[in-house]
């Protein structure tokens, strides 16, 4: 039995801590269901690009879910106390969910570099056979990689008091607790994020940098602007996940003086923030999503107002 943290000093009020969280749930599930919902039902958006949006809805939202257990039962029941395997079974789904969002983010940054970049030949390499055939590599990625470091964590034993300083399980935290070596679990973490994570960050960037080349080669300013909007969302969506995932490294190298609560606050931005920002700022800025959405809730409004007048 491992013990969960919240963050230190709010027990008197610990309901109300949860509203913000709570907000952040709503806002992150209702959205994310809104715009697989909104995708599902309009032929329009039935395209590769919008495909791949749906696959970063559904890796958002199995990252909400991910945590969610947990977080009620601290702040909502007071209990912090949860058994080895469903810790394990938690710091999977969040470290699969995470290694699934940066592969997305990669995949929709090739995606936006095709389109920018090879216009005329987008239709022939951004196929829906193409996207459905990366979407499964990119599901099984993380999962396959994870599974060897989370099942040596069975055979470790652990000793001192088995507190994890956040409201979640995190394998970098639980390691820490076993009382063996645990070099391989250690290197094999490390190379995972440096040849996953790291490696969608650097080409990622290396899909701007041409973005970027082939805009500023455009004639008008006027059509730069033009192509340059188209990607604003995924760069929003790519800044949002990284710029905290940055900030948690940080923190866990630097910060090891640093009060418990600082821990806390990153763990809790990096996994809560990009699954309610991700949908508002498509929502925003992508005009196809901001038009499906008017019209599905217009739909909605129309509908229910026939129905009462039907009742009249």
């Amino acid at each position: 039995m491992f013990y969960l943290s919240s963050f230190p000093g709010i027990e008197a009020f610990k309901h109300w801590v949860f509203i913000p969280f709570f907000l952040m749930y709503l806002v992150a599930i209702s959205g994310n269901c809104l715009i697989l919902m909104i995708i599902k039902t309009s032929p329009r958006l039935h395209t590769p690009m919008y495909y791949l949006l749906s696959l970063l809805a559904l890796t958002d939202l199995g990252l909400s879910m991910s945590t969610l257990p947990t977080t009620v039962s601290i702040f909502w029941f007071n209990y912090h106390g949860i058994y080895f395997e469903a810790c394990q079974i938690q710091m999977f789904c969040i470290h699969s969910f995470s290694f699934m969002e940066s592969a997305v983010l990669l995949v929709m940054s090739f995606d936006r570099f095709v389109a920018i970049c090879h216009p005329l030949r987008y239709s022939v390499i951004i196929t829906v056979e193409r996207v459905i055939k990366i979407g499964l590599c990119v599901i099984l990625r993380g999962p396959v990689a994870l599974i060897p470091i989370v099942l040596l964590l069975k055979a470790f034993p652990y000793c001192g008091p088995l507190v994890l300083s956040h409201s979640f399980c995190l394998h970098q935290e639980v390691i820490h607790l076993a009382c063996v070596d645990t070099t391989f679990n250690n290197f094999y973490g490390l190379s995972l994020v440096v040849f996953t994570v790291m490696l969608d960050l650097v080409l990622i960037a290396l899909s701007y940098a041409f973005i970027l080349y082939t805009v500023a080669g455009l004639a008008s300013q006027e059509e730069q602007i033009r192509a340059f909007q188209t990607c604003t969302s995924h760069l929003c969506a790519v800044l949002v996940f990284f710029v905290p995932m940055a900030g948690l490294s940080l923190v866990h190298r630097f910060g090891k003086h640093a009060p418990p609560a600082v821990h806390l606050l990153m763990a809790n931005i990096y996994l809560f923030v990009p699954p309610m920002l991700n949908p508002v700022i498509y929502s925003i800025k992508t005009k196809e999503i901001r038009r499906a959405i008017i019209k599905f809730l217009g739909f909605r409004k129309d509908n229910s107002a026939s129905w009462g007048e039907m009742h009249h």
